[in-house]
């Protein structure tokens, strides 16, 4: 297991994390979501010996994380941690020889990292003359080269086409299936929607939901009702006991139930405006997950769960 075990941080009275744990298993992607400021860079750069922590440790296979360990872990930092000067092929086989492969293995490496990501034709180019998209490309294949053992990508995905949006997800994919843990942060929750095989949501510097999508959503399932009725008038569930109209778009109508409405109820008022073909709760997106964990308590009126 990679294991973030209780890592708090502070610089001066700015409280960055505060107990931040969760695990990633060999084989799965963890898709880690937070808005701007949340502690995701702090907390990657912990992993990594950029940052110390106040208290709590990164474990890799039970042992706390030191340099010999972190050369076996593939990081892609938030900024770009390239030599502009330096041609692509002779970059990424530098950054495979720090990783340990002798120099024809990272020669090879290189070469296969940079087809994969369709940086191939571009090898012998200087970074600094390459679109800020294939840079990110070349980011990632650093992060690839040196066969890791983990994987640690910050915003991986940020300034890629959507070509290179699939490239690198089935890479990402390939090293999940040979059983390496990849942790990635990102913004794009469509991306870690489909990507992920689990969630961490961090807010304020506090884990405030962690599990499966499938998970996440069972929390907050039964929440919110899908009717379609497609000769309903509009506004037919507005007197309704307990429910609020969340959207009607003609005859498809979503409704959030408090815990004493009776959906049998809705179901018969429903019924008297039509033919019903669709009843059936719905299942909150990431987005609407994401919006609901990441709320100030304040604004809400109750607490977060850590």
């Amino acid at each position: 297991m990679l294991e973030f075990d209780g890592l708090s941080k502070s610089y001066g009275n700015n409280r960055v994390l505060e107990g931040v744990a969760f695990t990633v298993a060999p084989g799965s992607m963890f898709g880690f979501c937070g808005a701007n400021g949340a502690g995701k860079t702090t907390t990657m750069r912990i992993a990594m010996g950029l940052a110390r922590a106040d208290a709590g440790e990164v474990r890799w296979r039970g042992r706390a994380l030191d340099q010999a360990l972190r050369r076996r872990i593939g990081y892609m930092p938030e900024e770009r941690g390239l030599y502009p000067k330096m041609k692509v092929g002779e970059q990424l086989a530098y950054f495979a020889r720090l990783h340990g492969l002798d120099s024809r293995a990272a020669a090879r490496a290189a070469e296969q990292w940079a087809e994969r990501l369709g940086l191939g034709a571009r090898r012998g180019d200087q970074v600094e003359k390459l679109s800020l998209g294939n840079q990110q490309r070349v980011q990632l294949a650093a992060a690839l080269v040196g066969r890791p053992e983990v994987l640690i990508l910050d915003e991986p995905f940020s300034g890629l086409d959507p070509v290179g949006v699939d490239a690198l997800a089935e890479a990402l994919l390939e090293q999940v299936r040979a059983g390496v843990p990849v942790v990635f942060s990102s913004h794009q929750l469509d991306l870690v929607e489909r990507l992920c095989d689990s969630v961490g949501i961090l807010a304020r510097g506090r884990m405030v939901a962690t599990g499966t999508v499938t998970e996440l959503r069972q929390r907050e399932s039964g929440r919110v009702l899908r009717v379609v009725v497609p000769d309903a008038p509009q506004g037919w569930a507005s007197t309704l006991s307990g429910v609020r109209v969340v959207s009607q778009q003609g005859g498809d109508t979503l409704l959030e139930l408090d815990g004493g409405a009776d959906e049998q109820a809705v179901l018969a008022a429903a019924l008297r405006t039509g033919r019903v073909t669709h009843f059936a709760w719905r299942e909150p997106t990431l987005v609407e997950l994401f919006r609901e964990a990441v709320a100030d308590p304040a604004e809400r009126g109750e607490e977060v769960a850590a």
